[in-house]
């Protein structure tokens, strides 16, 4: 087996809840408002550290779709799928996109706060 090389990500990111692999930026978030068999799932115009998995067809919630499991790169763990056909043409926005389900993943909110003490907060004061 080759060596790894991940894709870092700059800004707000979505990792694998597993291996903490980076997979996509928030801003590729298409919807929030997808479900999956084990609840919320968002869809991404794109994600980086995958493996896809072999074509099949499911039969989904929205009709047909030909789909690829996505697998994290890094520890094998399947995330979502990939939407490779739409079989109704008014799913056919789904194509190319893909859908990790939000217990599989976790927000990287480390830049989002910054725990340092202000000046002339009164949490930095000291009496």
């Amino acid at each position: 087996m080759g060596r790894i090389f991940l894709v870092e990500l700059d800004g707000r990111a979505y990792r694998c809840r597993f291996c903490d692999s980076p997979l996509a930026l928030a801003d590729d978030i298409i919807s929030r408002s997808f479900n999956c068999r084990q609840g919320s799932a968002y869809l991404f115009s794109t994600v980086v550290n995958i493996t896809l998995g072999p074509e099949e067809e499911r039969l989904m919630n929205s009709g047909l779709h030909t789909v690829e499991d996505i697998f994290c790169c890094c520890c094998g763990q399947i995330l979502g799928w990939k939407y490779v056909i739409a079989h109704d043409k008014n799913q056919i926005y789904r194509e190319g996109k893909f859908v990790l389900e939000r217990w599989r993943i976790e927000e990287d909110v480390a830049e989002e706060f910054n725990l340092e003490a202000h000046p002339g907060s009164s949490d930095a004061e000291i009496p």
